[in-house]
């Protein structure tokens, strides 16, 4: 047994998904490590404890392209008490691409109103290259947690990735009308901070349906890319590919590149962080976008 995995089983009881009352915790982490070897860029470590693994790492765009990794989350999804722990490092001159079988989803709370935890934190060495592409996530009304995401970039290295959140389920007729998210990005290079985002999703906050926060919608989405060469360039070039929607906008800040989305459909805001993502990867690395197979099952 790993040292991080009897940690992890060391907690006490208390702290564990035992329990069924306002303590009740149940912890699931993942920590992976990539890099880069005879020109081949390989998952040297992979650790995990609780319901939070991957199975093996594909290679579809050749020996010396991006390692290509799913993340499984068998449960399918976060209840009271979930706290999801993900680590993903990067190596010099390492390129990976990281994504999810299918969607998240982020279910009501229980009686005590307890809430969950999902935080992920993503590390990039000189040279190397990040893609964070999970699928989308899906809040129940009535979901209660926290989202956190931080993002430590070295001098040189690239990063893009996205996080796509639809709020309630609109066809079912189950709005997202109670409950609270917090959303925490926060993104440095080489320890100075570039982007620091926090927002609260909270139906009952005039923010939420206010035209200067959420304006009502439903679906949201952000996605980011750092390490562009000529980010003017990057900006003309999506908005050149991506006109079949008007809910989206993009701009430059401190050298990180934001798109977002605000609307209602789960299926244009997937699409268009698609689009963008296979108009910016031949920008941002210099080959042309390969979905991973996953995607189409």
């Amino acid at each position: 047994m790993t040292a991080f995995e009897t940690a992890a089983l060391a907690k006490p009881l208390k702290d564990s998904g035992h329990r069924f009352d306002a303590d009740r915790r149940w912890a699931a982490a993942l920590e992976l490590g990539f890099g880069s070897r005879d020109g081949a860029t390989r998952l040297l470590q992979a650790r995990h404890s609780g319901p939070l693994r991957v199975q093996r790492a594909f290679y579809p765009e050749g020996r010396g392209g991006a390692c290509h990794v799913y993340m499984l989350h068998p449960p399918g999804g976060l209840v009271s008490g979930d706290e999801l722990s993900i680590s993903i490092g990067v190596g010099t001159d390492a390129h990976a691409l990281l994504t999810t079988p299918a969607a998240n989803k982020l279910y009501r709370a229980d009686s005590h109103g307890v809430a969950w935890s999902q935080r992920t934190q993503l590390r990039v060495a000189q040279r190397g290259v990040l893609e964070w592409l999970p699928q989308e996530t899906i809040a129940f009304d009535g979901s209660r947690g926290e989202q956190e995401t931080l993002i430590e970039l070295d001098e040189g290295a690239r990063c893009l990735g996205w996080e796509v959140l639809a709020l309630g389920r609109p066809a079912s007729r189950l709005p997202y009308v109670s409950g609270r998210i917090d959303q925490r990005f926060r993104l440095f290079r080489a320890g100075r901070p570039l982007w620091l985002e926090r927002q609260p999703l909270d139906p009952e906050h005039p923010r939420f349906t206010g035209r200067w926060g959420q304006g009502g919608a439903s679906v949201q989405a952000t996605l980011w890319a750092v390490g562009l060469t000529d980010e003017a360039v990057a900006v003309e070039a999506l908005r050149e590919a991506i006109t079949a929607s008007q809910r989206w906008a993009v701009t430059v800040r401190h050298g990180v590149l934001l798109l977002r989305y605000l609307g209602h459909e789960r299926n244009e805001a997937w699409a268009i962080c698609r689009q963008a993502w296979e108009c910016l990867r031949p920008l941002l690395i210099g080959v042309p976008a390969h979905p991973p197979r996953i995607w189409f099952t």
